[in-house]
């Protein structure tokens, strides 16, 4: 289906231990617990002893007492594990709870099996997964199915009945739309007794405009289409509706993603763009201003700049670049020169007002009514001009009048005040 999402990645620092006698899984068993425990003096802000314990060539390094941190493959060797087992004043961490028994077998064991590092989850290219072997049922209509249904299975659960049709088509409508079907179409719905009723359901709810309406939300969220305008007054946007309906009205048409993309980021610089690539381009210009006086303006250009840099890697990324702003990520794998050439792209960007007609009738219509408004400004200009040379004369004489009587003395009794 037609459905547009952000899929929003986090650094996870936390997550279960596995039990001893598993395999251990880096990121998930013992990146937290590296985390939790030691990359406070031997991380990226502070590596002590010149060791960091979150990166492997480190890790593996001789130390300067001429150990090695990690041996992998061979726990008894490894200096880690001397000292996290340690009962002398050398034991580490050397602040704070120790390791747990349990969390010492984990490490112990991810040492003897080579110690491997691994990049966090977001940067390691998506398997392909084989649907697991379940029991064919009518319950399980698509691949998915199979993996609920494997959960359930392992879980000694027994799926749901079916939902009744009046609650299917309350629960599509709001997953589509977000709209309640009126009664009518439950009616409608429920009459309908053929094969096909579920796919034309979903056939006419994709087909609404309020599909657009609905996942043109989460669109406009990441947009900041509904921030406040400014650092120190919050001014209205009167025209920014002209661009949310330009995300609606994209979804509705299925427009192509990467079509989608561009328009937004670079509408304005396609070959023969059209009012409405240029006007996509109004998904950057949600950025806040400052309008107080006094503000340097150009520090407030750049913020902008920086507020686009980022929502760029945000949305379509899905990656955080902020950190990289002032120094080498220390978590993604984003370096600040790398974090300065996007921001270059956005910094040649200059804001501009234009005009973008609805549509090639609305565009009729104003053409119509402006001749008929050029037309009767026109015959308004000569009735005024006519007007003013009839009463010239009469503005002459009043003139010369006020004229004489400015340059009386106040004792000249002709004198009058004006």
């Amino acid at each position: 289906m037609r459905l547009f999402g952000i899929t929003v990645l986090t650094f996870c620092l936390c997550g279960p231990l596995t039990r001893a006698n598993d395999q251990p899984v880096f990121s998930r068993d013992i990146q937290p617990l590296l985390q939790k425990h030691c990359v406070a003096c031997h991380g990226p802000d502070k590596a002590e002893s010149g060791l960091r314990i979150d990166d492997s060539t480190s890790a593996f390094a001789r130390l300067e007492s001429g150990t090695h941190a990690i041996v992998p493959g061979d726990p008894s060797k490894s200096e880690l594990m001397r000292r996290v087992t340690s009962s002398d004043e050398d034991r580490m961490p050397p602040e704070g709870d120790p390791l747990s028994p349990d969390e010492i077998k984990v490490l112990k064991h991810w040492i003897r099996d080579g110690a491997e590092f691994e990049a966090h989850w977001a940067w390691q290219p998506v398997p392909e997964v084989t649907p697991p072997a379940v029991e064919d049922t009518a319950w399980i209509r698509n691949p998915i199915d199979r993996f609920v249904f494997a959960r359930l299975q392992a879980a000694g659960i027994e799926p749901s009945p079916t939902a009744k049709r009046a609650t299917l088509i309350k629960r599509l409508s709001y997953d589509l739309t977000g709209l309640p079907p009126t009664q009518g179409e439950v009616d409608a719905f429920l009459a309908d007794e053929s094969d096909e009723a579920w796919e034309s359901l979903v056939d006419r709810l994709l087909s609404s405009p309020h599909f657009g309406e609905r996942w043109g939300r989460h669109w406009l969220d990441r947009a900041r289409y509904a921030d406040s305008d400014g650092y120190e007054k919050d001014r209205p946007r009167p025209n920014a509706w002209r661009y949310r309906d330009w995300v609606i009205e994209a979804i509705n048409n299925d427009l192509p993603f990467n079509q989608f993309t561009i328009e937004q980021l670079a509408g304005d610089l396609l070959a023969q763009s059209t009012p409405s690539q240029k006007l996509a381009t109004a998904f950057h210009r949600q950025t806040l201003t400052n309008t107080e006086g006094g503000t340097d303006q150009e520090e407030f250009r750049v913020e902008a700049t920086f507020d686009r840099t980022e929502t760029t890697s945000a949305v379509w990324m899905a990656l955080t670049m902020t950190c990289a702003r002032c120094h080498n990520h220390k978590y993604d794998q984003i370096r600040q020169d790398e974090y300065y050439q996007l921001f270059s792209f956005f910094n040649n960007a200059n804001e501009t007002k234009i005009d973008v007609p609805r549509s090639n009738a609305e565009t009729e219509q104003y053409e119509r009514d402006s001749a008929v408004h050029d037309k009767k400004r026109a015959t308004a200009d000569l009735e005024y001009a006519e007007a003013l040379k009839n009463l010239q004369p009469e503005i002459d004489r009043w003139t010369a009048e006020i004229s004489q009587n400015i340059d009386k003395p106040a004792t000249d009794p002709t004198y009058h005040p004006l």
